[in-house]
């Protein structure tokens, strides 16, 4: 199977922009389960790319119901070296308005049913996760968007919520009093397992209104929120063809080498069975 470059994660109208040249549809099995949907590999500004849709083609799946680790795994095996990641966001700022970009650089997790590590079942691992989006191609984000004139905040701190209900108005106003910035559900366990398997990982996040705290969240209309999802959407489509420009990080940064020291089970007690599930990950410990 050829290698891809780089992972993409979002809807379905990231793989139907000009220029994608796809090539083949690709339904994995991983030892985690079945990914979200097939992956649709092809070429896009000369790069080698395989995105996937998170919530299925339809999106038919909620963000509790998501595979984060298949999804993961699945990239990792096709080979791609960095993921970047899309996906709509509340605002519990002022300042970050509907219709605005935000690169987040941290996350606080607040979400309760979800499989977030590849690790356990007799192989213990505690990887680094103080920085957890990959420096490298956080900037390059927001260099693609300033390069479109786009309305973008370097840095920020995305909750990532639990759902698929938003929040109450206590709990809103709860997050902003704790100084969060964007209010989300998918994008921690994606961050979380990329690092894992030591693939760089950034996301926009695409705000499409005020989270419930705001005083004219009971008037927004519909038709409003519709039409910011379809220009976040052309926005997400041009700035990751202006990201594919270049190719992955070269491996300087700490996202490649997450694992180094992390595992802490000795080799001879690690169990075979999950030693050969973990082998995507962990085969560069153990080659001779």
């Amino acid at each position: 199977m050829e290698n891809v470059e780089y992972g993409i994660i979002g809807g379905s109208g990231l793989y139907e922009m000009p220029g994608f040249e796809q090539s083949e549809r690709i339904t994995l099995r991983t030892p985690y389960g079945e990914p979200s949907d097939a992956y649709v590999l092809g070429t896009l500004s000369g790069r080698s790319v395989a995105f996937l849709p998170r919530h299925g083609e339809g999106h038919r799946i909620l963000p509790s119901e998501i595979n984060f680790r298949a999804n993961i795994y699945g990239f990792k095996i096709l080979g791609a070296q960095a993921v970047l990641s899309a996906s709509a966001v509340g605002s519990l700022q002022q300042k970050y308005k509907p219709g605005d970009i935000l690169v987040p650089d941290q996350f606080v997790d607040r979400t309760r049913h979800r499989p977030d590590t590849f690790f356990g079942d007799g192989i213990v691992a505690h990887v680094s996760f103080a920085d957890p989006v990959c420096p490298d191609l956080r900037r390059r984000l927001v260099k693609a968007c300033r390069t479109l004139d786009l309305e973008v905040h370097e840095g920020g701190t995305y909750l990532c919520m639990e759902g698929p209900l938003f929040s109450t108005r206590a709990e809103s106003n709860l997050y902003r009093s704790w100084g969060m910035d964007v209010i989300g559900m998918t994008n921690l366990q994606e961050a979380k397992l990329a690092r894992e398997a030591e693939i760089c990982y950034a996301t926009m996040a695409l705000i499409t209104d005020y989270d419930c705290w705001h005083p004219d969240h009971d008037s927004v209309r519909i038709e409003d929120v519709l039409r910011i999802l379809k220009q976040n959407a052309d926005h997400a489509r041009a700035v990751v063809q202006a990201v594919l420009d270049a190719p992955p990080p070269d491996g300087s940064c700490h996202c490649r080498h997450a694992l180094d020291n992390a595992v802490i089970t000795r080799r001879d007690k690690w169990p075979e069975e999950t030693y050969h599930r973990l082998l995507p990950l962990l085969k560069r410990f153990v080659q001779n």
